[in-house]
């Protein structure tokens, strides 16, 4: 492993680094390149609630209902594993789905679930089952409050909303997603609204996490200094 510089990599510890915030903060880019130049595995936490929220809408079932989401957890056949590019890939009731989550209908159905009790607990022990062993990068919105609150290293991006929208719809055209871009920005506020409004495990920065505004950054800049605060973990382990 190398830094950007071309200089070497120290030998780190192998904490779990979670990486938290709001939509569009660029969680899922930075943490997969993270932990693809750390060596790490990588989890896109979001990827699983939205998997459980396309499940809803395939079996008719209301998102906002926590009895009838607590039935159909019950037979939720859900895997996860790394793809080539090493990210996550997501399988529902033995269907590879990774490539249907990203659209705004899912992200609201991910946003609904995500607030019931019986989706997060029957979700919570996957993730930590993913992170038991470390070595491990997990982005998402209560990773570093809820999921793991000992985690090694925590970090909360963030974003303007404008800047936030623009990357949302740039993601959404690139994957041949029509989406206007003023609708985009009302799901991006409608979507923080919910995550930070919700009574259970609602989307807050955790006090020791390290805040990062990524407006105006570049995607290598954010990557170096969440690799950093890696390596600096490892010096103070």
């Amino acid at each position: 492993m190398s830094r950007r510089d071309g200089s070497p990599d120290r030998p780190v510890v192998r904490p779990v680094v979670a990486i938290d915030g709001p939509s569009g903060a660029g969680k899922s880019t930075v943490a997969r390149a993270v932990a693809k130049r750390l060596g790490f595995l990588y989890l896109d936490t979001g990827a699983l609630y939205r998997a459980v929220g396309l499940k809803a809408r395939a079996a008719g079932v209301d998102p906002h209902d926590d009895g009838a989401m607590a039935r159909l957890c019950e037979s939720l056949d859900l895997g996860i594993g790394a793809g080539a590019d090493g990210a996550t890939r997501v399988r529902l009731d033995g269907r590879d789905v990774t490539d249907d989550l990203r659209t705004e209908a899912v992200s609201a159905l991910a946003s609904a679930v995500s607030a019931l009790p019986s989706v997060r607990a029957r979700l919570l022990g996957l993730q930590r089952d993913a992170g038991a062993r470390g070595g491990i990068v997990m982005d998402g919105r209560d990773v570093g409050t809820v999921v793991f609150p000992d985690a090694g290293v925590k970090v909360f991006l963030d974003a303007d909303p404008e800047e936030r929208a623009r990357r949302r719809h740039a993601e959404l055209a690139a994957k041949g997603h029509a989406a206007d871009a003023d609708a985009t920005l009302r799901a991006v506020a409608e979507r923080d609204a919910a995550d930070r409004g919700r009574a259970l495990a609602p989307l807050v920065e955790a006090p020791d996490a390290v805040r990062i505004d990524t407006t105006g950054m570049t995607l290598d800049e954010v990557i170096d200094r969440v690799c950093d605060l890696v390596r600096a973990a490892s010096d103070r382990a």
